[in-house]
């Protein structure tokens, strides 16, 4: 597979010295890869997700690299290299999706792109100049997902990125993740087993925690995921 685009060795994370959310998790993430993380609630997923994206800070890590250089996840050169979708997100409440979108590309350095397309496969034309805080959580999200793709950074996390959304937005939110791979690399969190087994390349089970299985190319089905959670009746 190559050298690790990123590279985190024995990271542990809490809230509160008593209450541990991660425990050694070592992690290695690759070039033009979508890589899933799933696991029960508690699991560990959106505070691993927040600790990369630089808004959890009660952690320790032995070791953590961006592309073989020593990484600071609240550096600038991390930031500019990666953007991320949360599962909730009430930011910028006052700005128009049109308003978000230029402010975004600003702060990326980058020109703004022709987003129609996504506009349209996220069933969103009708909302791009309605306020953040007035549109629903479903349409919300949109407006991070279409973001996301259009921005193309090096890294994409997406925390539960199909919660809220319609089924349509659904199937084109998967497309979008495998299509991704061309640019980057896509880890993202789920506890919805089809969102996992369509566009995943490796699959991180957790459990309290730590990475219990990795599942790769070939082992990535529903009764495998269901076997390593020891969950017999569905996630």
């Amino acid at each position: 597979m190559g050298e690790p685009v990123l590279s985190i060795q024995n990271l542990s994370a809490w809230y509160g010295r008593e209450k541990t959310v991660l425990c050694d998790f070592s992690f290695q993430l690759y070039d033009h890869e979508a890589v899933g993380l799933i696991g029960l609630n508690g699991a560990g997923k959106t505070t691993f997700i927040k600790v990369l994206s630089g808004l959890h800070q009660e952690f320790s890590q032995e070791g953590a690299s961006f592309f073989g250089e020593p990484l600071n996840f609240r550096g600038e050169e991390f930031k500019a290299c990666r953007y991320t979708v949360f599962a909730e997100d009430n930011s910028f409440s006052y700005f128009t999706f049109q308003e978000y979108l230029s402010y975004v590309f600003s702060a990326y350095g980058k020109k703004l792109p022709d987003v129609s397309e996504l506009v349209e496969g996220f069933h969103f034309r009708e909302y791009e100049n309605v306020l953040l805080k007035d549109l629903s959580t479903g349409n919300r999200k949109k407006v991070f997902l279409i973001t996301a793709f259009a921005l193309k950074p090096r890294l994409l996390f997406l925390d539960e990125p199909v919660n809220g959304l319609d089924f349509g937005s659904t199937e084109y939110l998967y497309q979008q993740i495998l299509a991704f791979k061309k640019y980057g690399t896509v880890l993202f969190s789920s506890h919805i087993l089809e969102s996992i087994t369509l566009t995943s390349d490796r699959v991180l089970v957790l459990e309290e925690g730590r990475i219990l299985k990795t599942l790769k190319a070939g082992e990535i089905d529903a009764p495998e995921i269901r076997e390593a959670l020891r969950y017999e009746h569905g996630i």
